[in-house]
């Protein structure tokens, strides 16, 4: 029976390894804040850059063209990984999506893609068609997030240790505040 087990828990351990590699990962490079996100269905603009992942080799981007790609977001005219990452975008939004073959073209070589291919997608939402362009795109980098998280923390640490510093004194005028006088030398 031992010996089942351990080729079991090894058979396990490899499926847990290869799901976790086919996970659709999407990295927010730049955070926007508006009032109406993307969603199934609409039809979105989007300049990108393509890379294999593997080798860093540039296989598409909408750059080189000078026209963003039009598409019905989730409605399957593009790859599965575009229809589920691209989705709860603003406008001026950029994130990088690295697509597992199971969210890309699978087991197929499609141009310079090679088959079973994990691919990397800096991507830029340009516009969603028929809602209104914000007026100004507000961003929130990863650094002013970091920098308002760290200014935070340190507001709260200076906090303690003045209240820390404050007790202190107390307890040193309450020990040194003797109404009694000693005149015993």
């Amino acid at each position: 029976m031992k010996n089942v087990l351990l080729p079991l828990s090894l058979l396990a351990s490899f499926a847990a390894g290869v799901s976790a590699a086919e996970e659709l990962k999407i990295d927010t490079t730049l955070e926007v804040e508006c009032d109406r996100k993307t969603q199934k269905g609409d039809t979105i603009n989007v300049h990108y850059l393509g890379t294999l992942l593997s080798n860093g080799q540039k296989f598409d981007a909408s750059y080189d063209r000078g026209t963003p790609f039009s598409f019905r977001l989730g409605g399957g005219q593009v790859i599965k990984g575009w229809d589920e990452g691209l989705l709860d975008m603003c406008p001026g939004e950029k994130r990088t999506l690295t697509v597992p073959p199971s969210y890309g073209y699978g087991q197929r070589a499609i141009g310079p893609i090679p088959a079973g291919s994990t691919l990397v997608f800096e991507t830029e939402l340009v516009s969603i068609e028929g809602v209104p362009k914000p007026e100004s795109i507000v961003t929130k980098s990863k650094a002013t997030e970091k920098a308002e998280e760290t200014g935070g923390k340190v507001a709260e640490k200076v906090a303690s240790v003045a209240s820390g510093a404050a007790e202190a004194v107390k307890t040193i005028i309450a020990d040194t505040d003797d109404t009694q006088e000693h005149n015993e030398l």
